[in-house]
């Protein structure tokens, strides 16, 4: 190829690196290493979420070296960022997870400063956790050059007395502990083994349905969503990466390209059929925000109700990713999916093929155990759905996977925060029955919409999961299952309806009919109303008062911009 020729790849980066006037950019750049061939050769951002805070992130380093490597050798010149992560499950718990969903519009925004800022031709992300995957795809669907994800890949499960554990267990054996039910040598040796190296939390969690939906959107390569953190295919995939990269170059194939309507509901059945995590809503309606696709909450139920559950995987079943890829990952579903016509088959994707080119690639079918054949699922609806009533009237989230606790009628006891509610539960306040509603932890109240794994884990663990139901205006860790119901919009905070619930008002939950409703008169809400003060913000200054001032509601992805 010529020079000519590479330049046309160079759509952004010729501003840095062409003419007289750019003598000085282009010292800088010699100082960093590049040579004159390099000046011709486009310029690719590889975005690297590395951090010690996290199990997830810990090993990205090695990965984003071989991206580094994979893109020198596909004639491109790679610039390594770093960018910030959270870790949730470290987190969870305490005032610092309110930070959580904050850090996704940071990453988000970091990433997008560089690559714009230094006139990149193309992005290559590396992540593995929660919010550092949505925020790297809401930064590439802003960019719009260019773009590959790569996932640092899911962690292997721990063993204890003979069965495969996470990081779900340990917080539902805090829970159990909290009760008498296991002794502290026990919960001790749990924690010793639960997470036994690098990787995202094993299950269906959030990172790995965010895997799972990027793959089913085409934005990553396929089979990669379900690939263990330790498994040298990933290195490999990684450095492959490069190859990839040149070709959507050359292509000038863009992530709006990819990332169409059709994509969005993609992924979104993948998800439904895969039991995904709640936070999959929140997360797709903000990187469709920011491809500019429309897409709304009602979108995610009318699906779920023609798409079958298939996988048996935590936190609603028994097996976790790593078992998933043994036997054919993502594509196995996707191909069941398919079968039946649920699936946009002429999508384009990062390989230059359409997902229906990409699948006819893979072989592996159902093992009616890990994932059920489409003539016979789990399920014949999906695993999420969205509910609406008097008590939500912008919707919430529902995960139904693996919970048979689809209808409730109770009496509401309110706490106004998360902390409130966990102690609630571990001093055994909560009664069969009971609905726990824990509020002001909104996307504005919280700030940050912290999720409730410990109060969750803590319910499942002294054995209130089968009669209990949780309502809250915060969200939940993928790792959480049974009768939860999050993202009530609108928020305490803004003086939604559960402001407005009282101790012992009777709320009523119909997963069929898609009701949450509270049994009061729209003209006691209306009195309760105008007595309603809103609670003075939580921050006042930093980067948390900067997100209350500008966070839209759950029910709209909690975009910033």
């Amino acid at each position: 190829m010529t020079i000519e020729a590479k330049l046309n790849l160079k759509k952004k980066s010729s501003v840095v690196t062409d003419g007289p006037d750019r003598a000085a950019a282009r010292a800088m750049l010699r100082a960093t290493g590049l040579d004159d061939d390099d000046m011709n050769k486009p310029f690719v951002a590889v975005a690297n979420l590395a951090s010690d805070v996290t199990p997830c992130n810990v090993h990205l380093d090695r990965q984003a070296r071989k991206v580094k490597e994979g893109l020198r050798a596909a004639n491109s010149v790679p610039f390594l960022f770093g960018t910030i992560t959270i870790s949730d499950g470290i987190s969870m718990g305490t005032e610092g997870m309110k930070a959580s969903l904050v850090s996704r519009e940071v990453i988000a925004d970091s990433i997008e400063i560089v690559t714009f800022g230094e006139s990149m031709d193309g992005l290559v992300v590396v992540a593995a956790c929660d919010k550092n995957m949505p925020g790297a795809m809401m930064a590439i669907a802003r960019l719009n050059v260019p773009s590959i994800f790569v996932y640092g890949g899911t962690i292997m499960p721990g063993n204890w007395k003979g069965k495969d554990i996470n990081v779900q267990d340990m917080f539902e054996a805090i829970g159990a502990y909290s009760q008498g039910k296991i002794d502290l040598d026990e919960l001790i040796g749990m924690e010793r083994v639960a997470c036994p190296g690098e990787g995202a939390c094993a299950g269906m969690f959030t990172a790995n349905t965010m895997s799972s939906a990027i793959e089913a959107m085409g934005m990553s390569v396929p089979g990669a969503a379900s690939v263990p953190a330790i498994d040298p295919k990933n290195d490999q995939i990684a450095f492959d990466a490069g190859k990839v990269m040149y070709s959507l170059l050359e292509k000038d194939l863009k992530p709006r390209d990819i990332m169409t309507r059709e994509a969005f509901e993609n992924a979104i059945r993948v998800v439904l059929a895969m039991g995904g995590s709640t936070n999959a809503v929140l997360h797709l309606l903000a990187i469709a925000h920011e491809a500019q696709v429309p897409l709304e909450i009602d979108d995610f139920d009318r699906l779920s109700r023609t798409t079958p559950y298939l996988t048996d995987l935590r936190p609603g079943g028994r097996y976790v990713m790593s078992d998933m890829h043994k036997m054919g990952g993502v594509p196995v579903v996707m191909k069941e999916l398919q079968k039946e016509g649920l699936l946009h088959e002429d999508v384009m994707t990062i390989t230059g093929k359409t997902i229906g080119e990409n699948l006819a690639e893979f072989d592996d079918g159902p093992d009616s155990a890990v994932v059920h054949p489409i003539s016979k699922p789990r399920s014949a609806t999906g695993g999420l759905i969205i509910l609406r009533g008097n008590l939500a009237p912008e919707g919430a989230v529902m995960k139904v996977a693996g919970t048979k606790h689809l209808t409730h009628k109770g009496p509401a006891k309110v706490y106004d925060g998360e902390r409130a509610g966990f102690e609630a539960v571990t001093r055994n306040e909560i009664d069969p029955g009971d609905v726990v509603i824990i509020r002001y932890e909104g996307p504005r109240g919280g700030p940050g919409m912290q999720e409730m794994l410990a109060v969750t884990g803590a319910i499942m663990g002294t054995d209130l999961g089968d009669n209990v139901l949780l309502l809250t205006d915060g969200r939940f860790s993928g790792a959480t299952h049974g009768p939860m119901i999050g993202h009530i919009a609108p928020e305490a905070a803004l003086g939604g309806p559960i402001a407005l619930i009282q101790n012992g008002d009777i709320i009523t939950l119909d997963a069929e009919t898609r009701e949450l409703s509270v049994d009061v008169s729209d003209k006691d809400m209306a009195e309760r109303a105008r007595s309603w003060k809103a609670p003075l913000p939580n921050y006042t200054t930093g980067v948390m008062a900067k997100y209350a001032k500008l966070v839209s509601s759950a029910s709209l992805g909690a975009v910033t911009t």
